[in-house]
């Protein structure tokens, strides 16, 4: 099961988000999931840990599991959530245009085909959208064929695209949202917000 969500958890930096013991709590009773939750320090690179049981795996950008009932997290306010299922393995990533650049993504596939499962479904976002994602062009070169406009006029990457277009061969749905212009989603660019949406999923 995969849930990307507005919850609210704090964190002082988009990488450094605190159990928020309280706001995990009413998040896992809602679902009828375990409170304690495996997830990692992000720094937005492409590190990926398999994880056996909850608690912090380290730093890292992804984290899947194999075992049944263990809930795994990560924690964003503008960059994506991509849950990625097989059959009896899923993982998910924290993927920014430093992490989609990185190639965390794949990172998180190859681990879970390396381990014998082999990923059938994805899901992506929400994160900030082209329509507001503006970026310099040393960002953009990084990203040929995913380079687009914002509603101002300037330089953007179509971010969710990109990461899609990394799990080629996957059926990806792309959740609709961008967490910039629309006040339902938490934003660090736009309002230096410390709250964070989580991407859960567990088996």
């Amino acid at each position: 099961m995969i849930v990307l969500e507005r919850v609210g958890f704090t964190g002082a930096a988009e990488g450094d988000v605190r159990h928020d013991d309280d706001a995990r709590r009413r998040v896992s009773e809602r679902l009828g999931i375990a409170a304690d939750w495996a997830t990692v320090r992000q720094v937005h690179g492409a590190t990926v840990h398999r994880v056996t049981v909850p608690g912090w795996a380290g730093e890292g950008d992804a984290v899947w599991t194999e075992e049944p009932g263990l809930p795994v997290a990560v924690f964003t306010a503008d960059c994506l959530g991509v849950a990625v299922v097989a059959d009896g393995a899923v993982g998910v990533a924290h993927a920014g245009w430093r992490g989609a650049a990185a190639g965390v993504v794949p990172a998180l596939v190859a681990a879970m085909r390396a381990a014998g499962h082999e990923p059938g479904k994805a899901f992506v976002g929400p994160g900030i959208s082209p329509c507001c994602f503006e970026v310099g062009p040393e960002v953009a070169e990084l990203f040929p064929g995913h380079v687009r406009e914002t509603t101002w006029g300037s330089v953007s990457v179509d971010l969710p695209g990109v990461v899609a277009a990394q799990l080629e061969g996957i059926d990806v749905e792309t959740i609709p949202g961008c967490t910039f212009h629309e006040e339902d989603w938490f934003s660090h660019r736009r309002a230096g917000a410390t709250e964070r949406q989580v991407a859960v999923a567990w088996l």
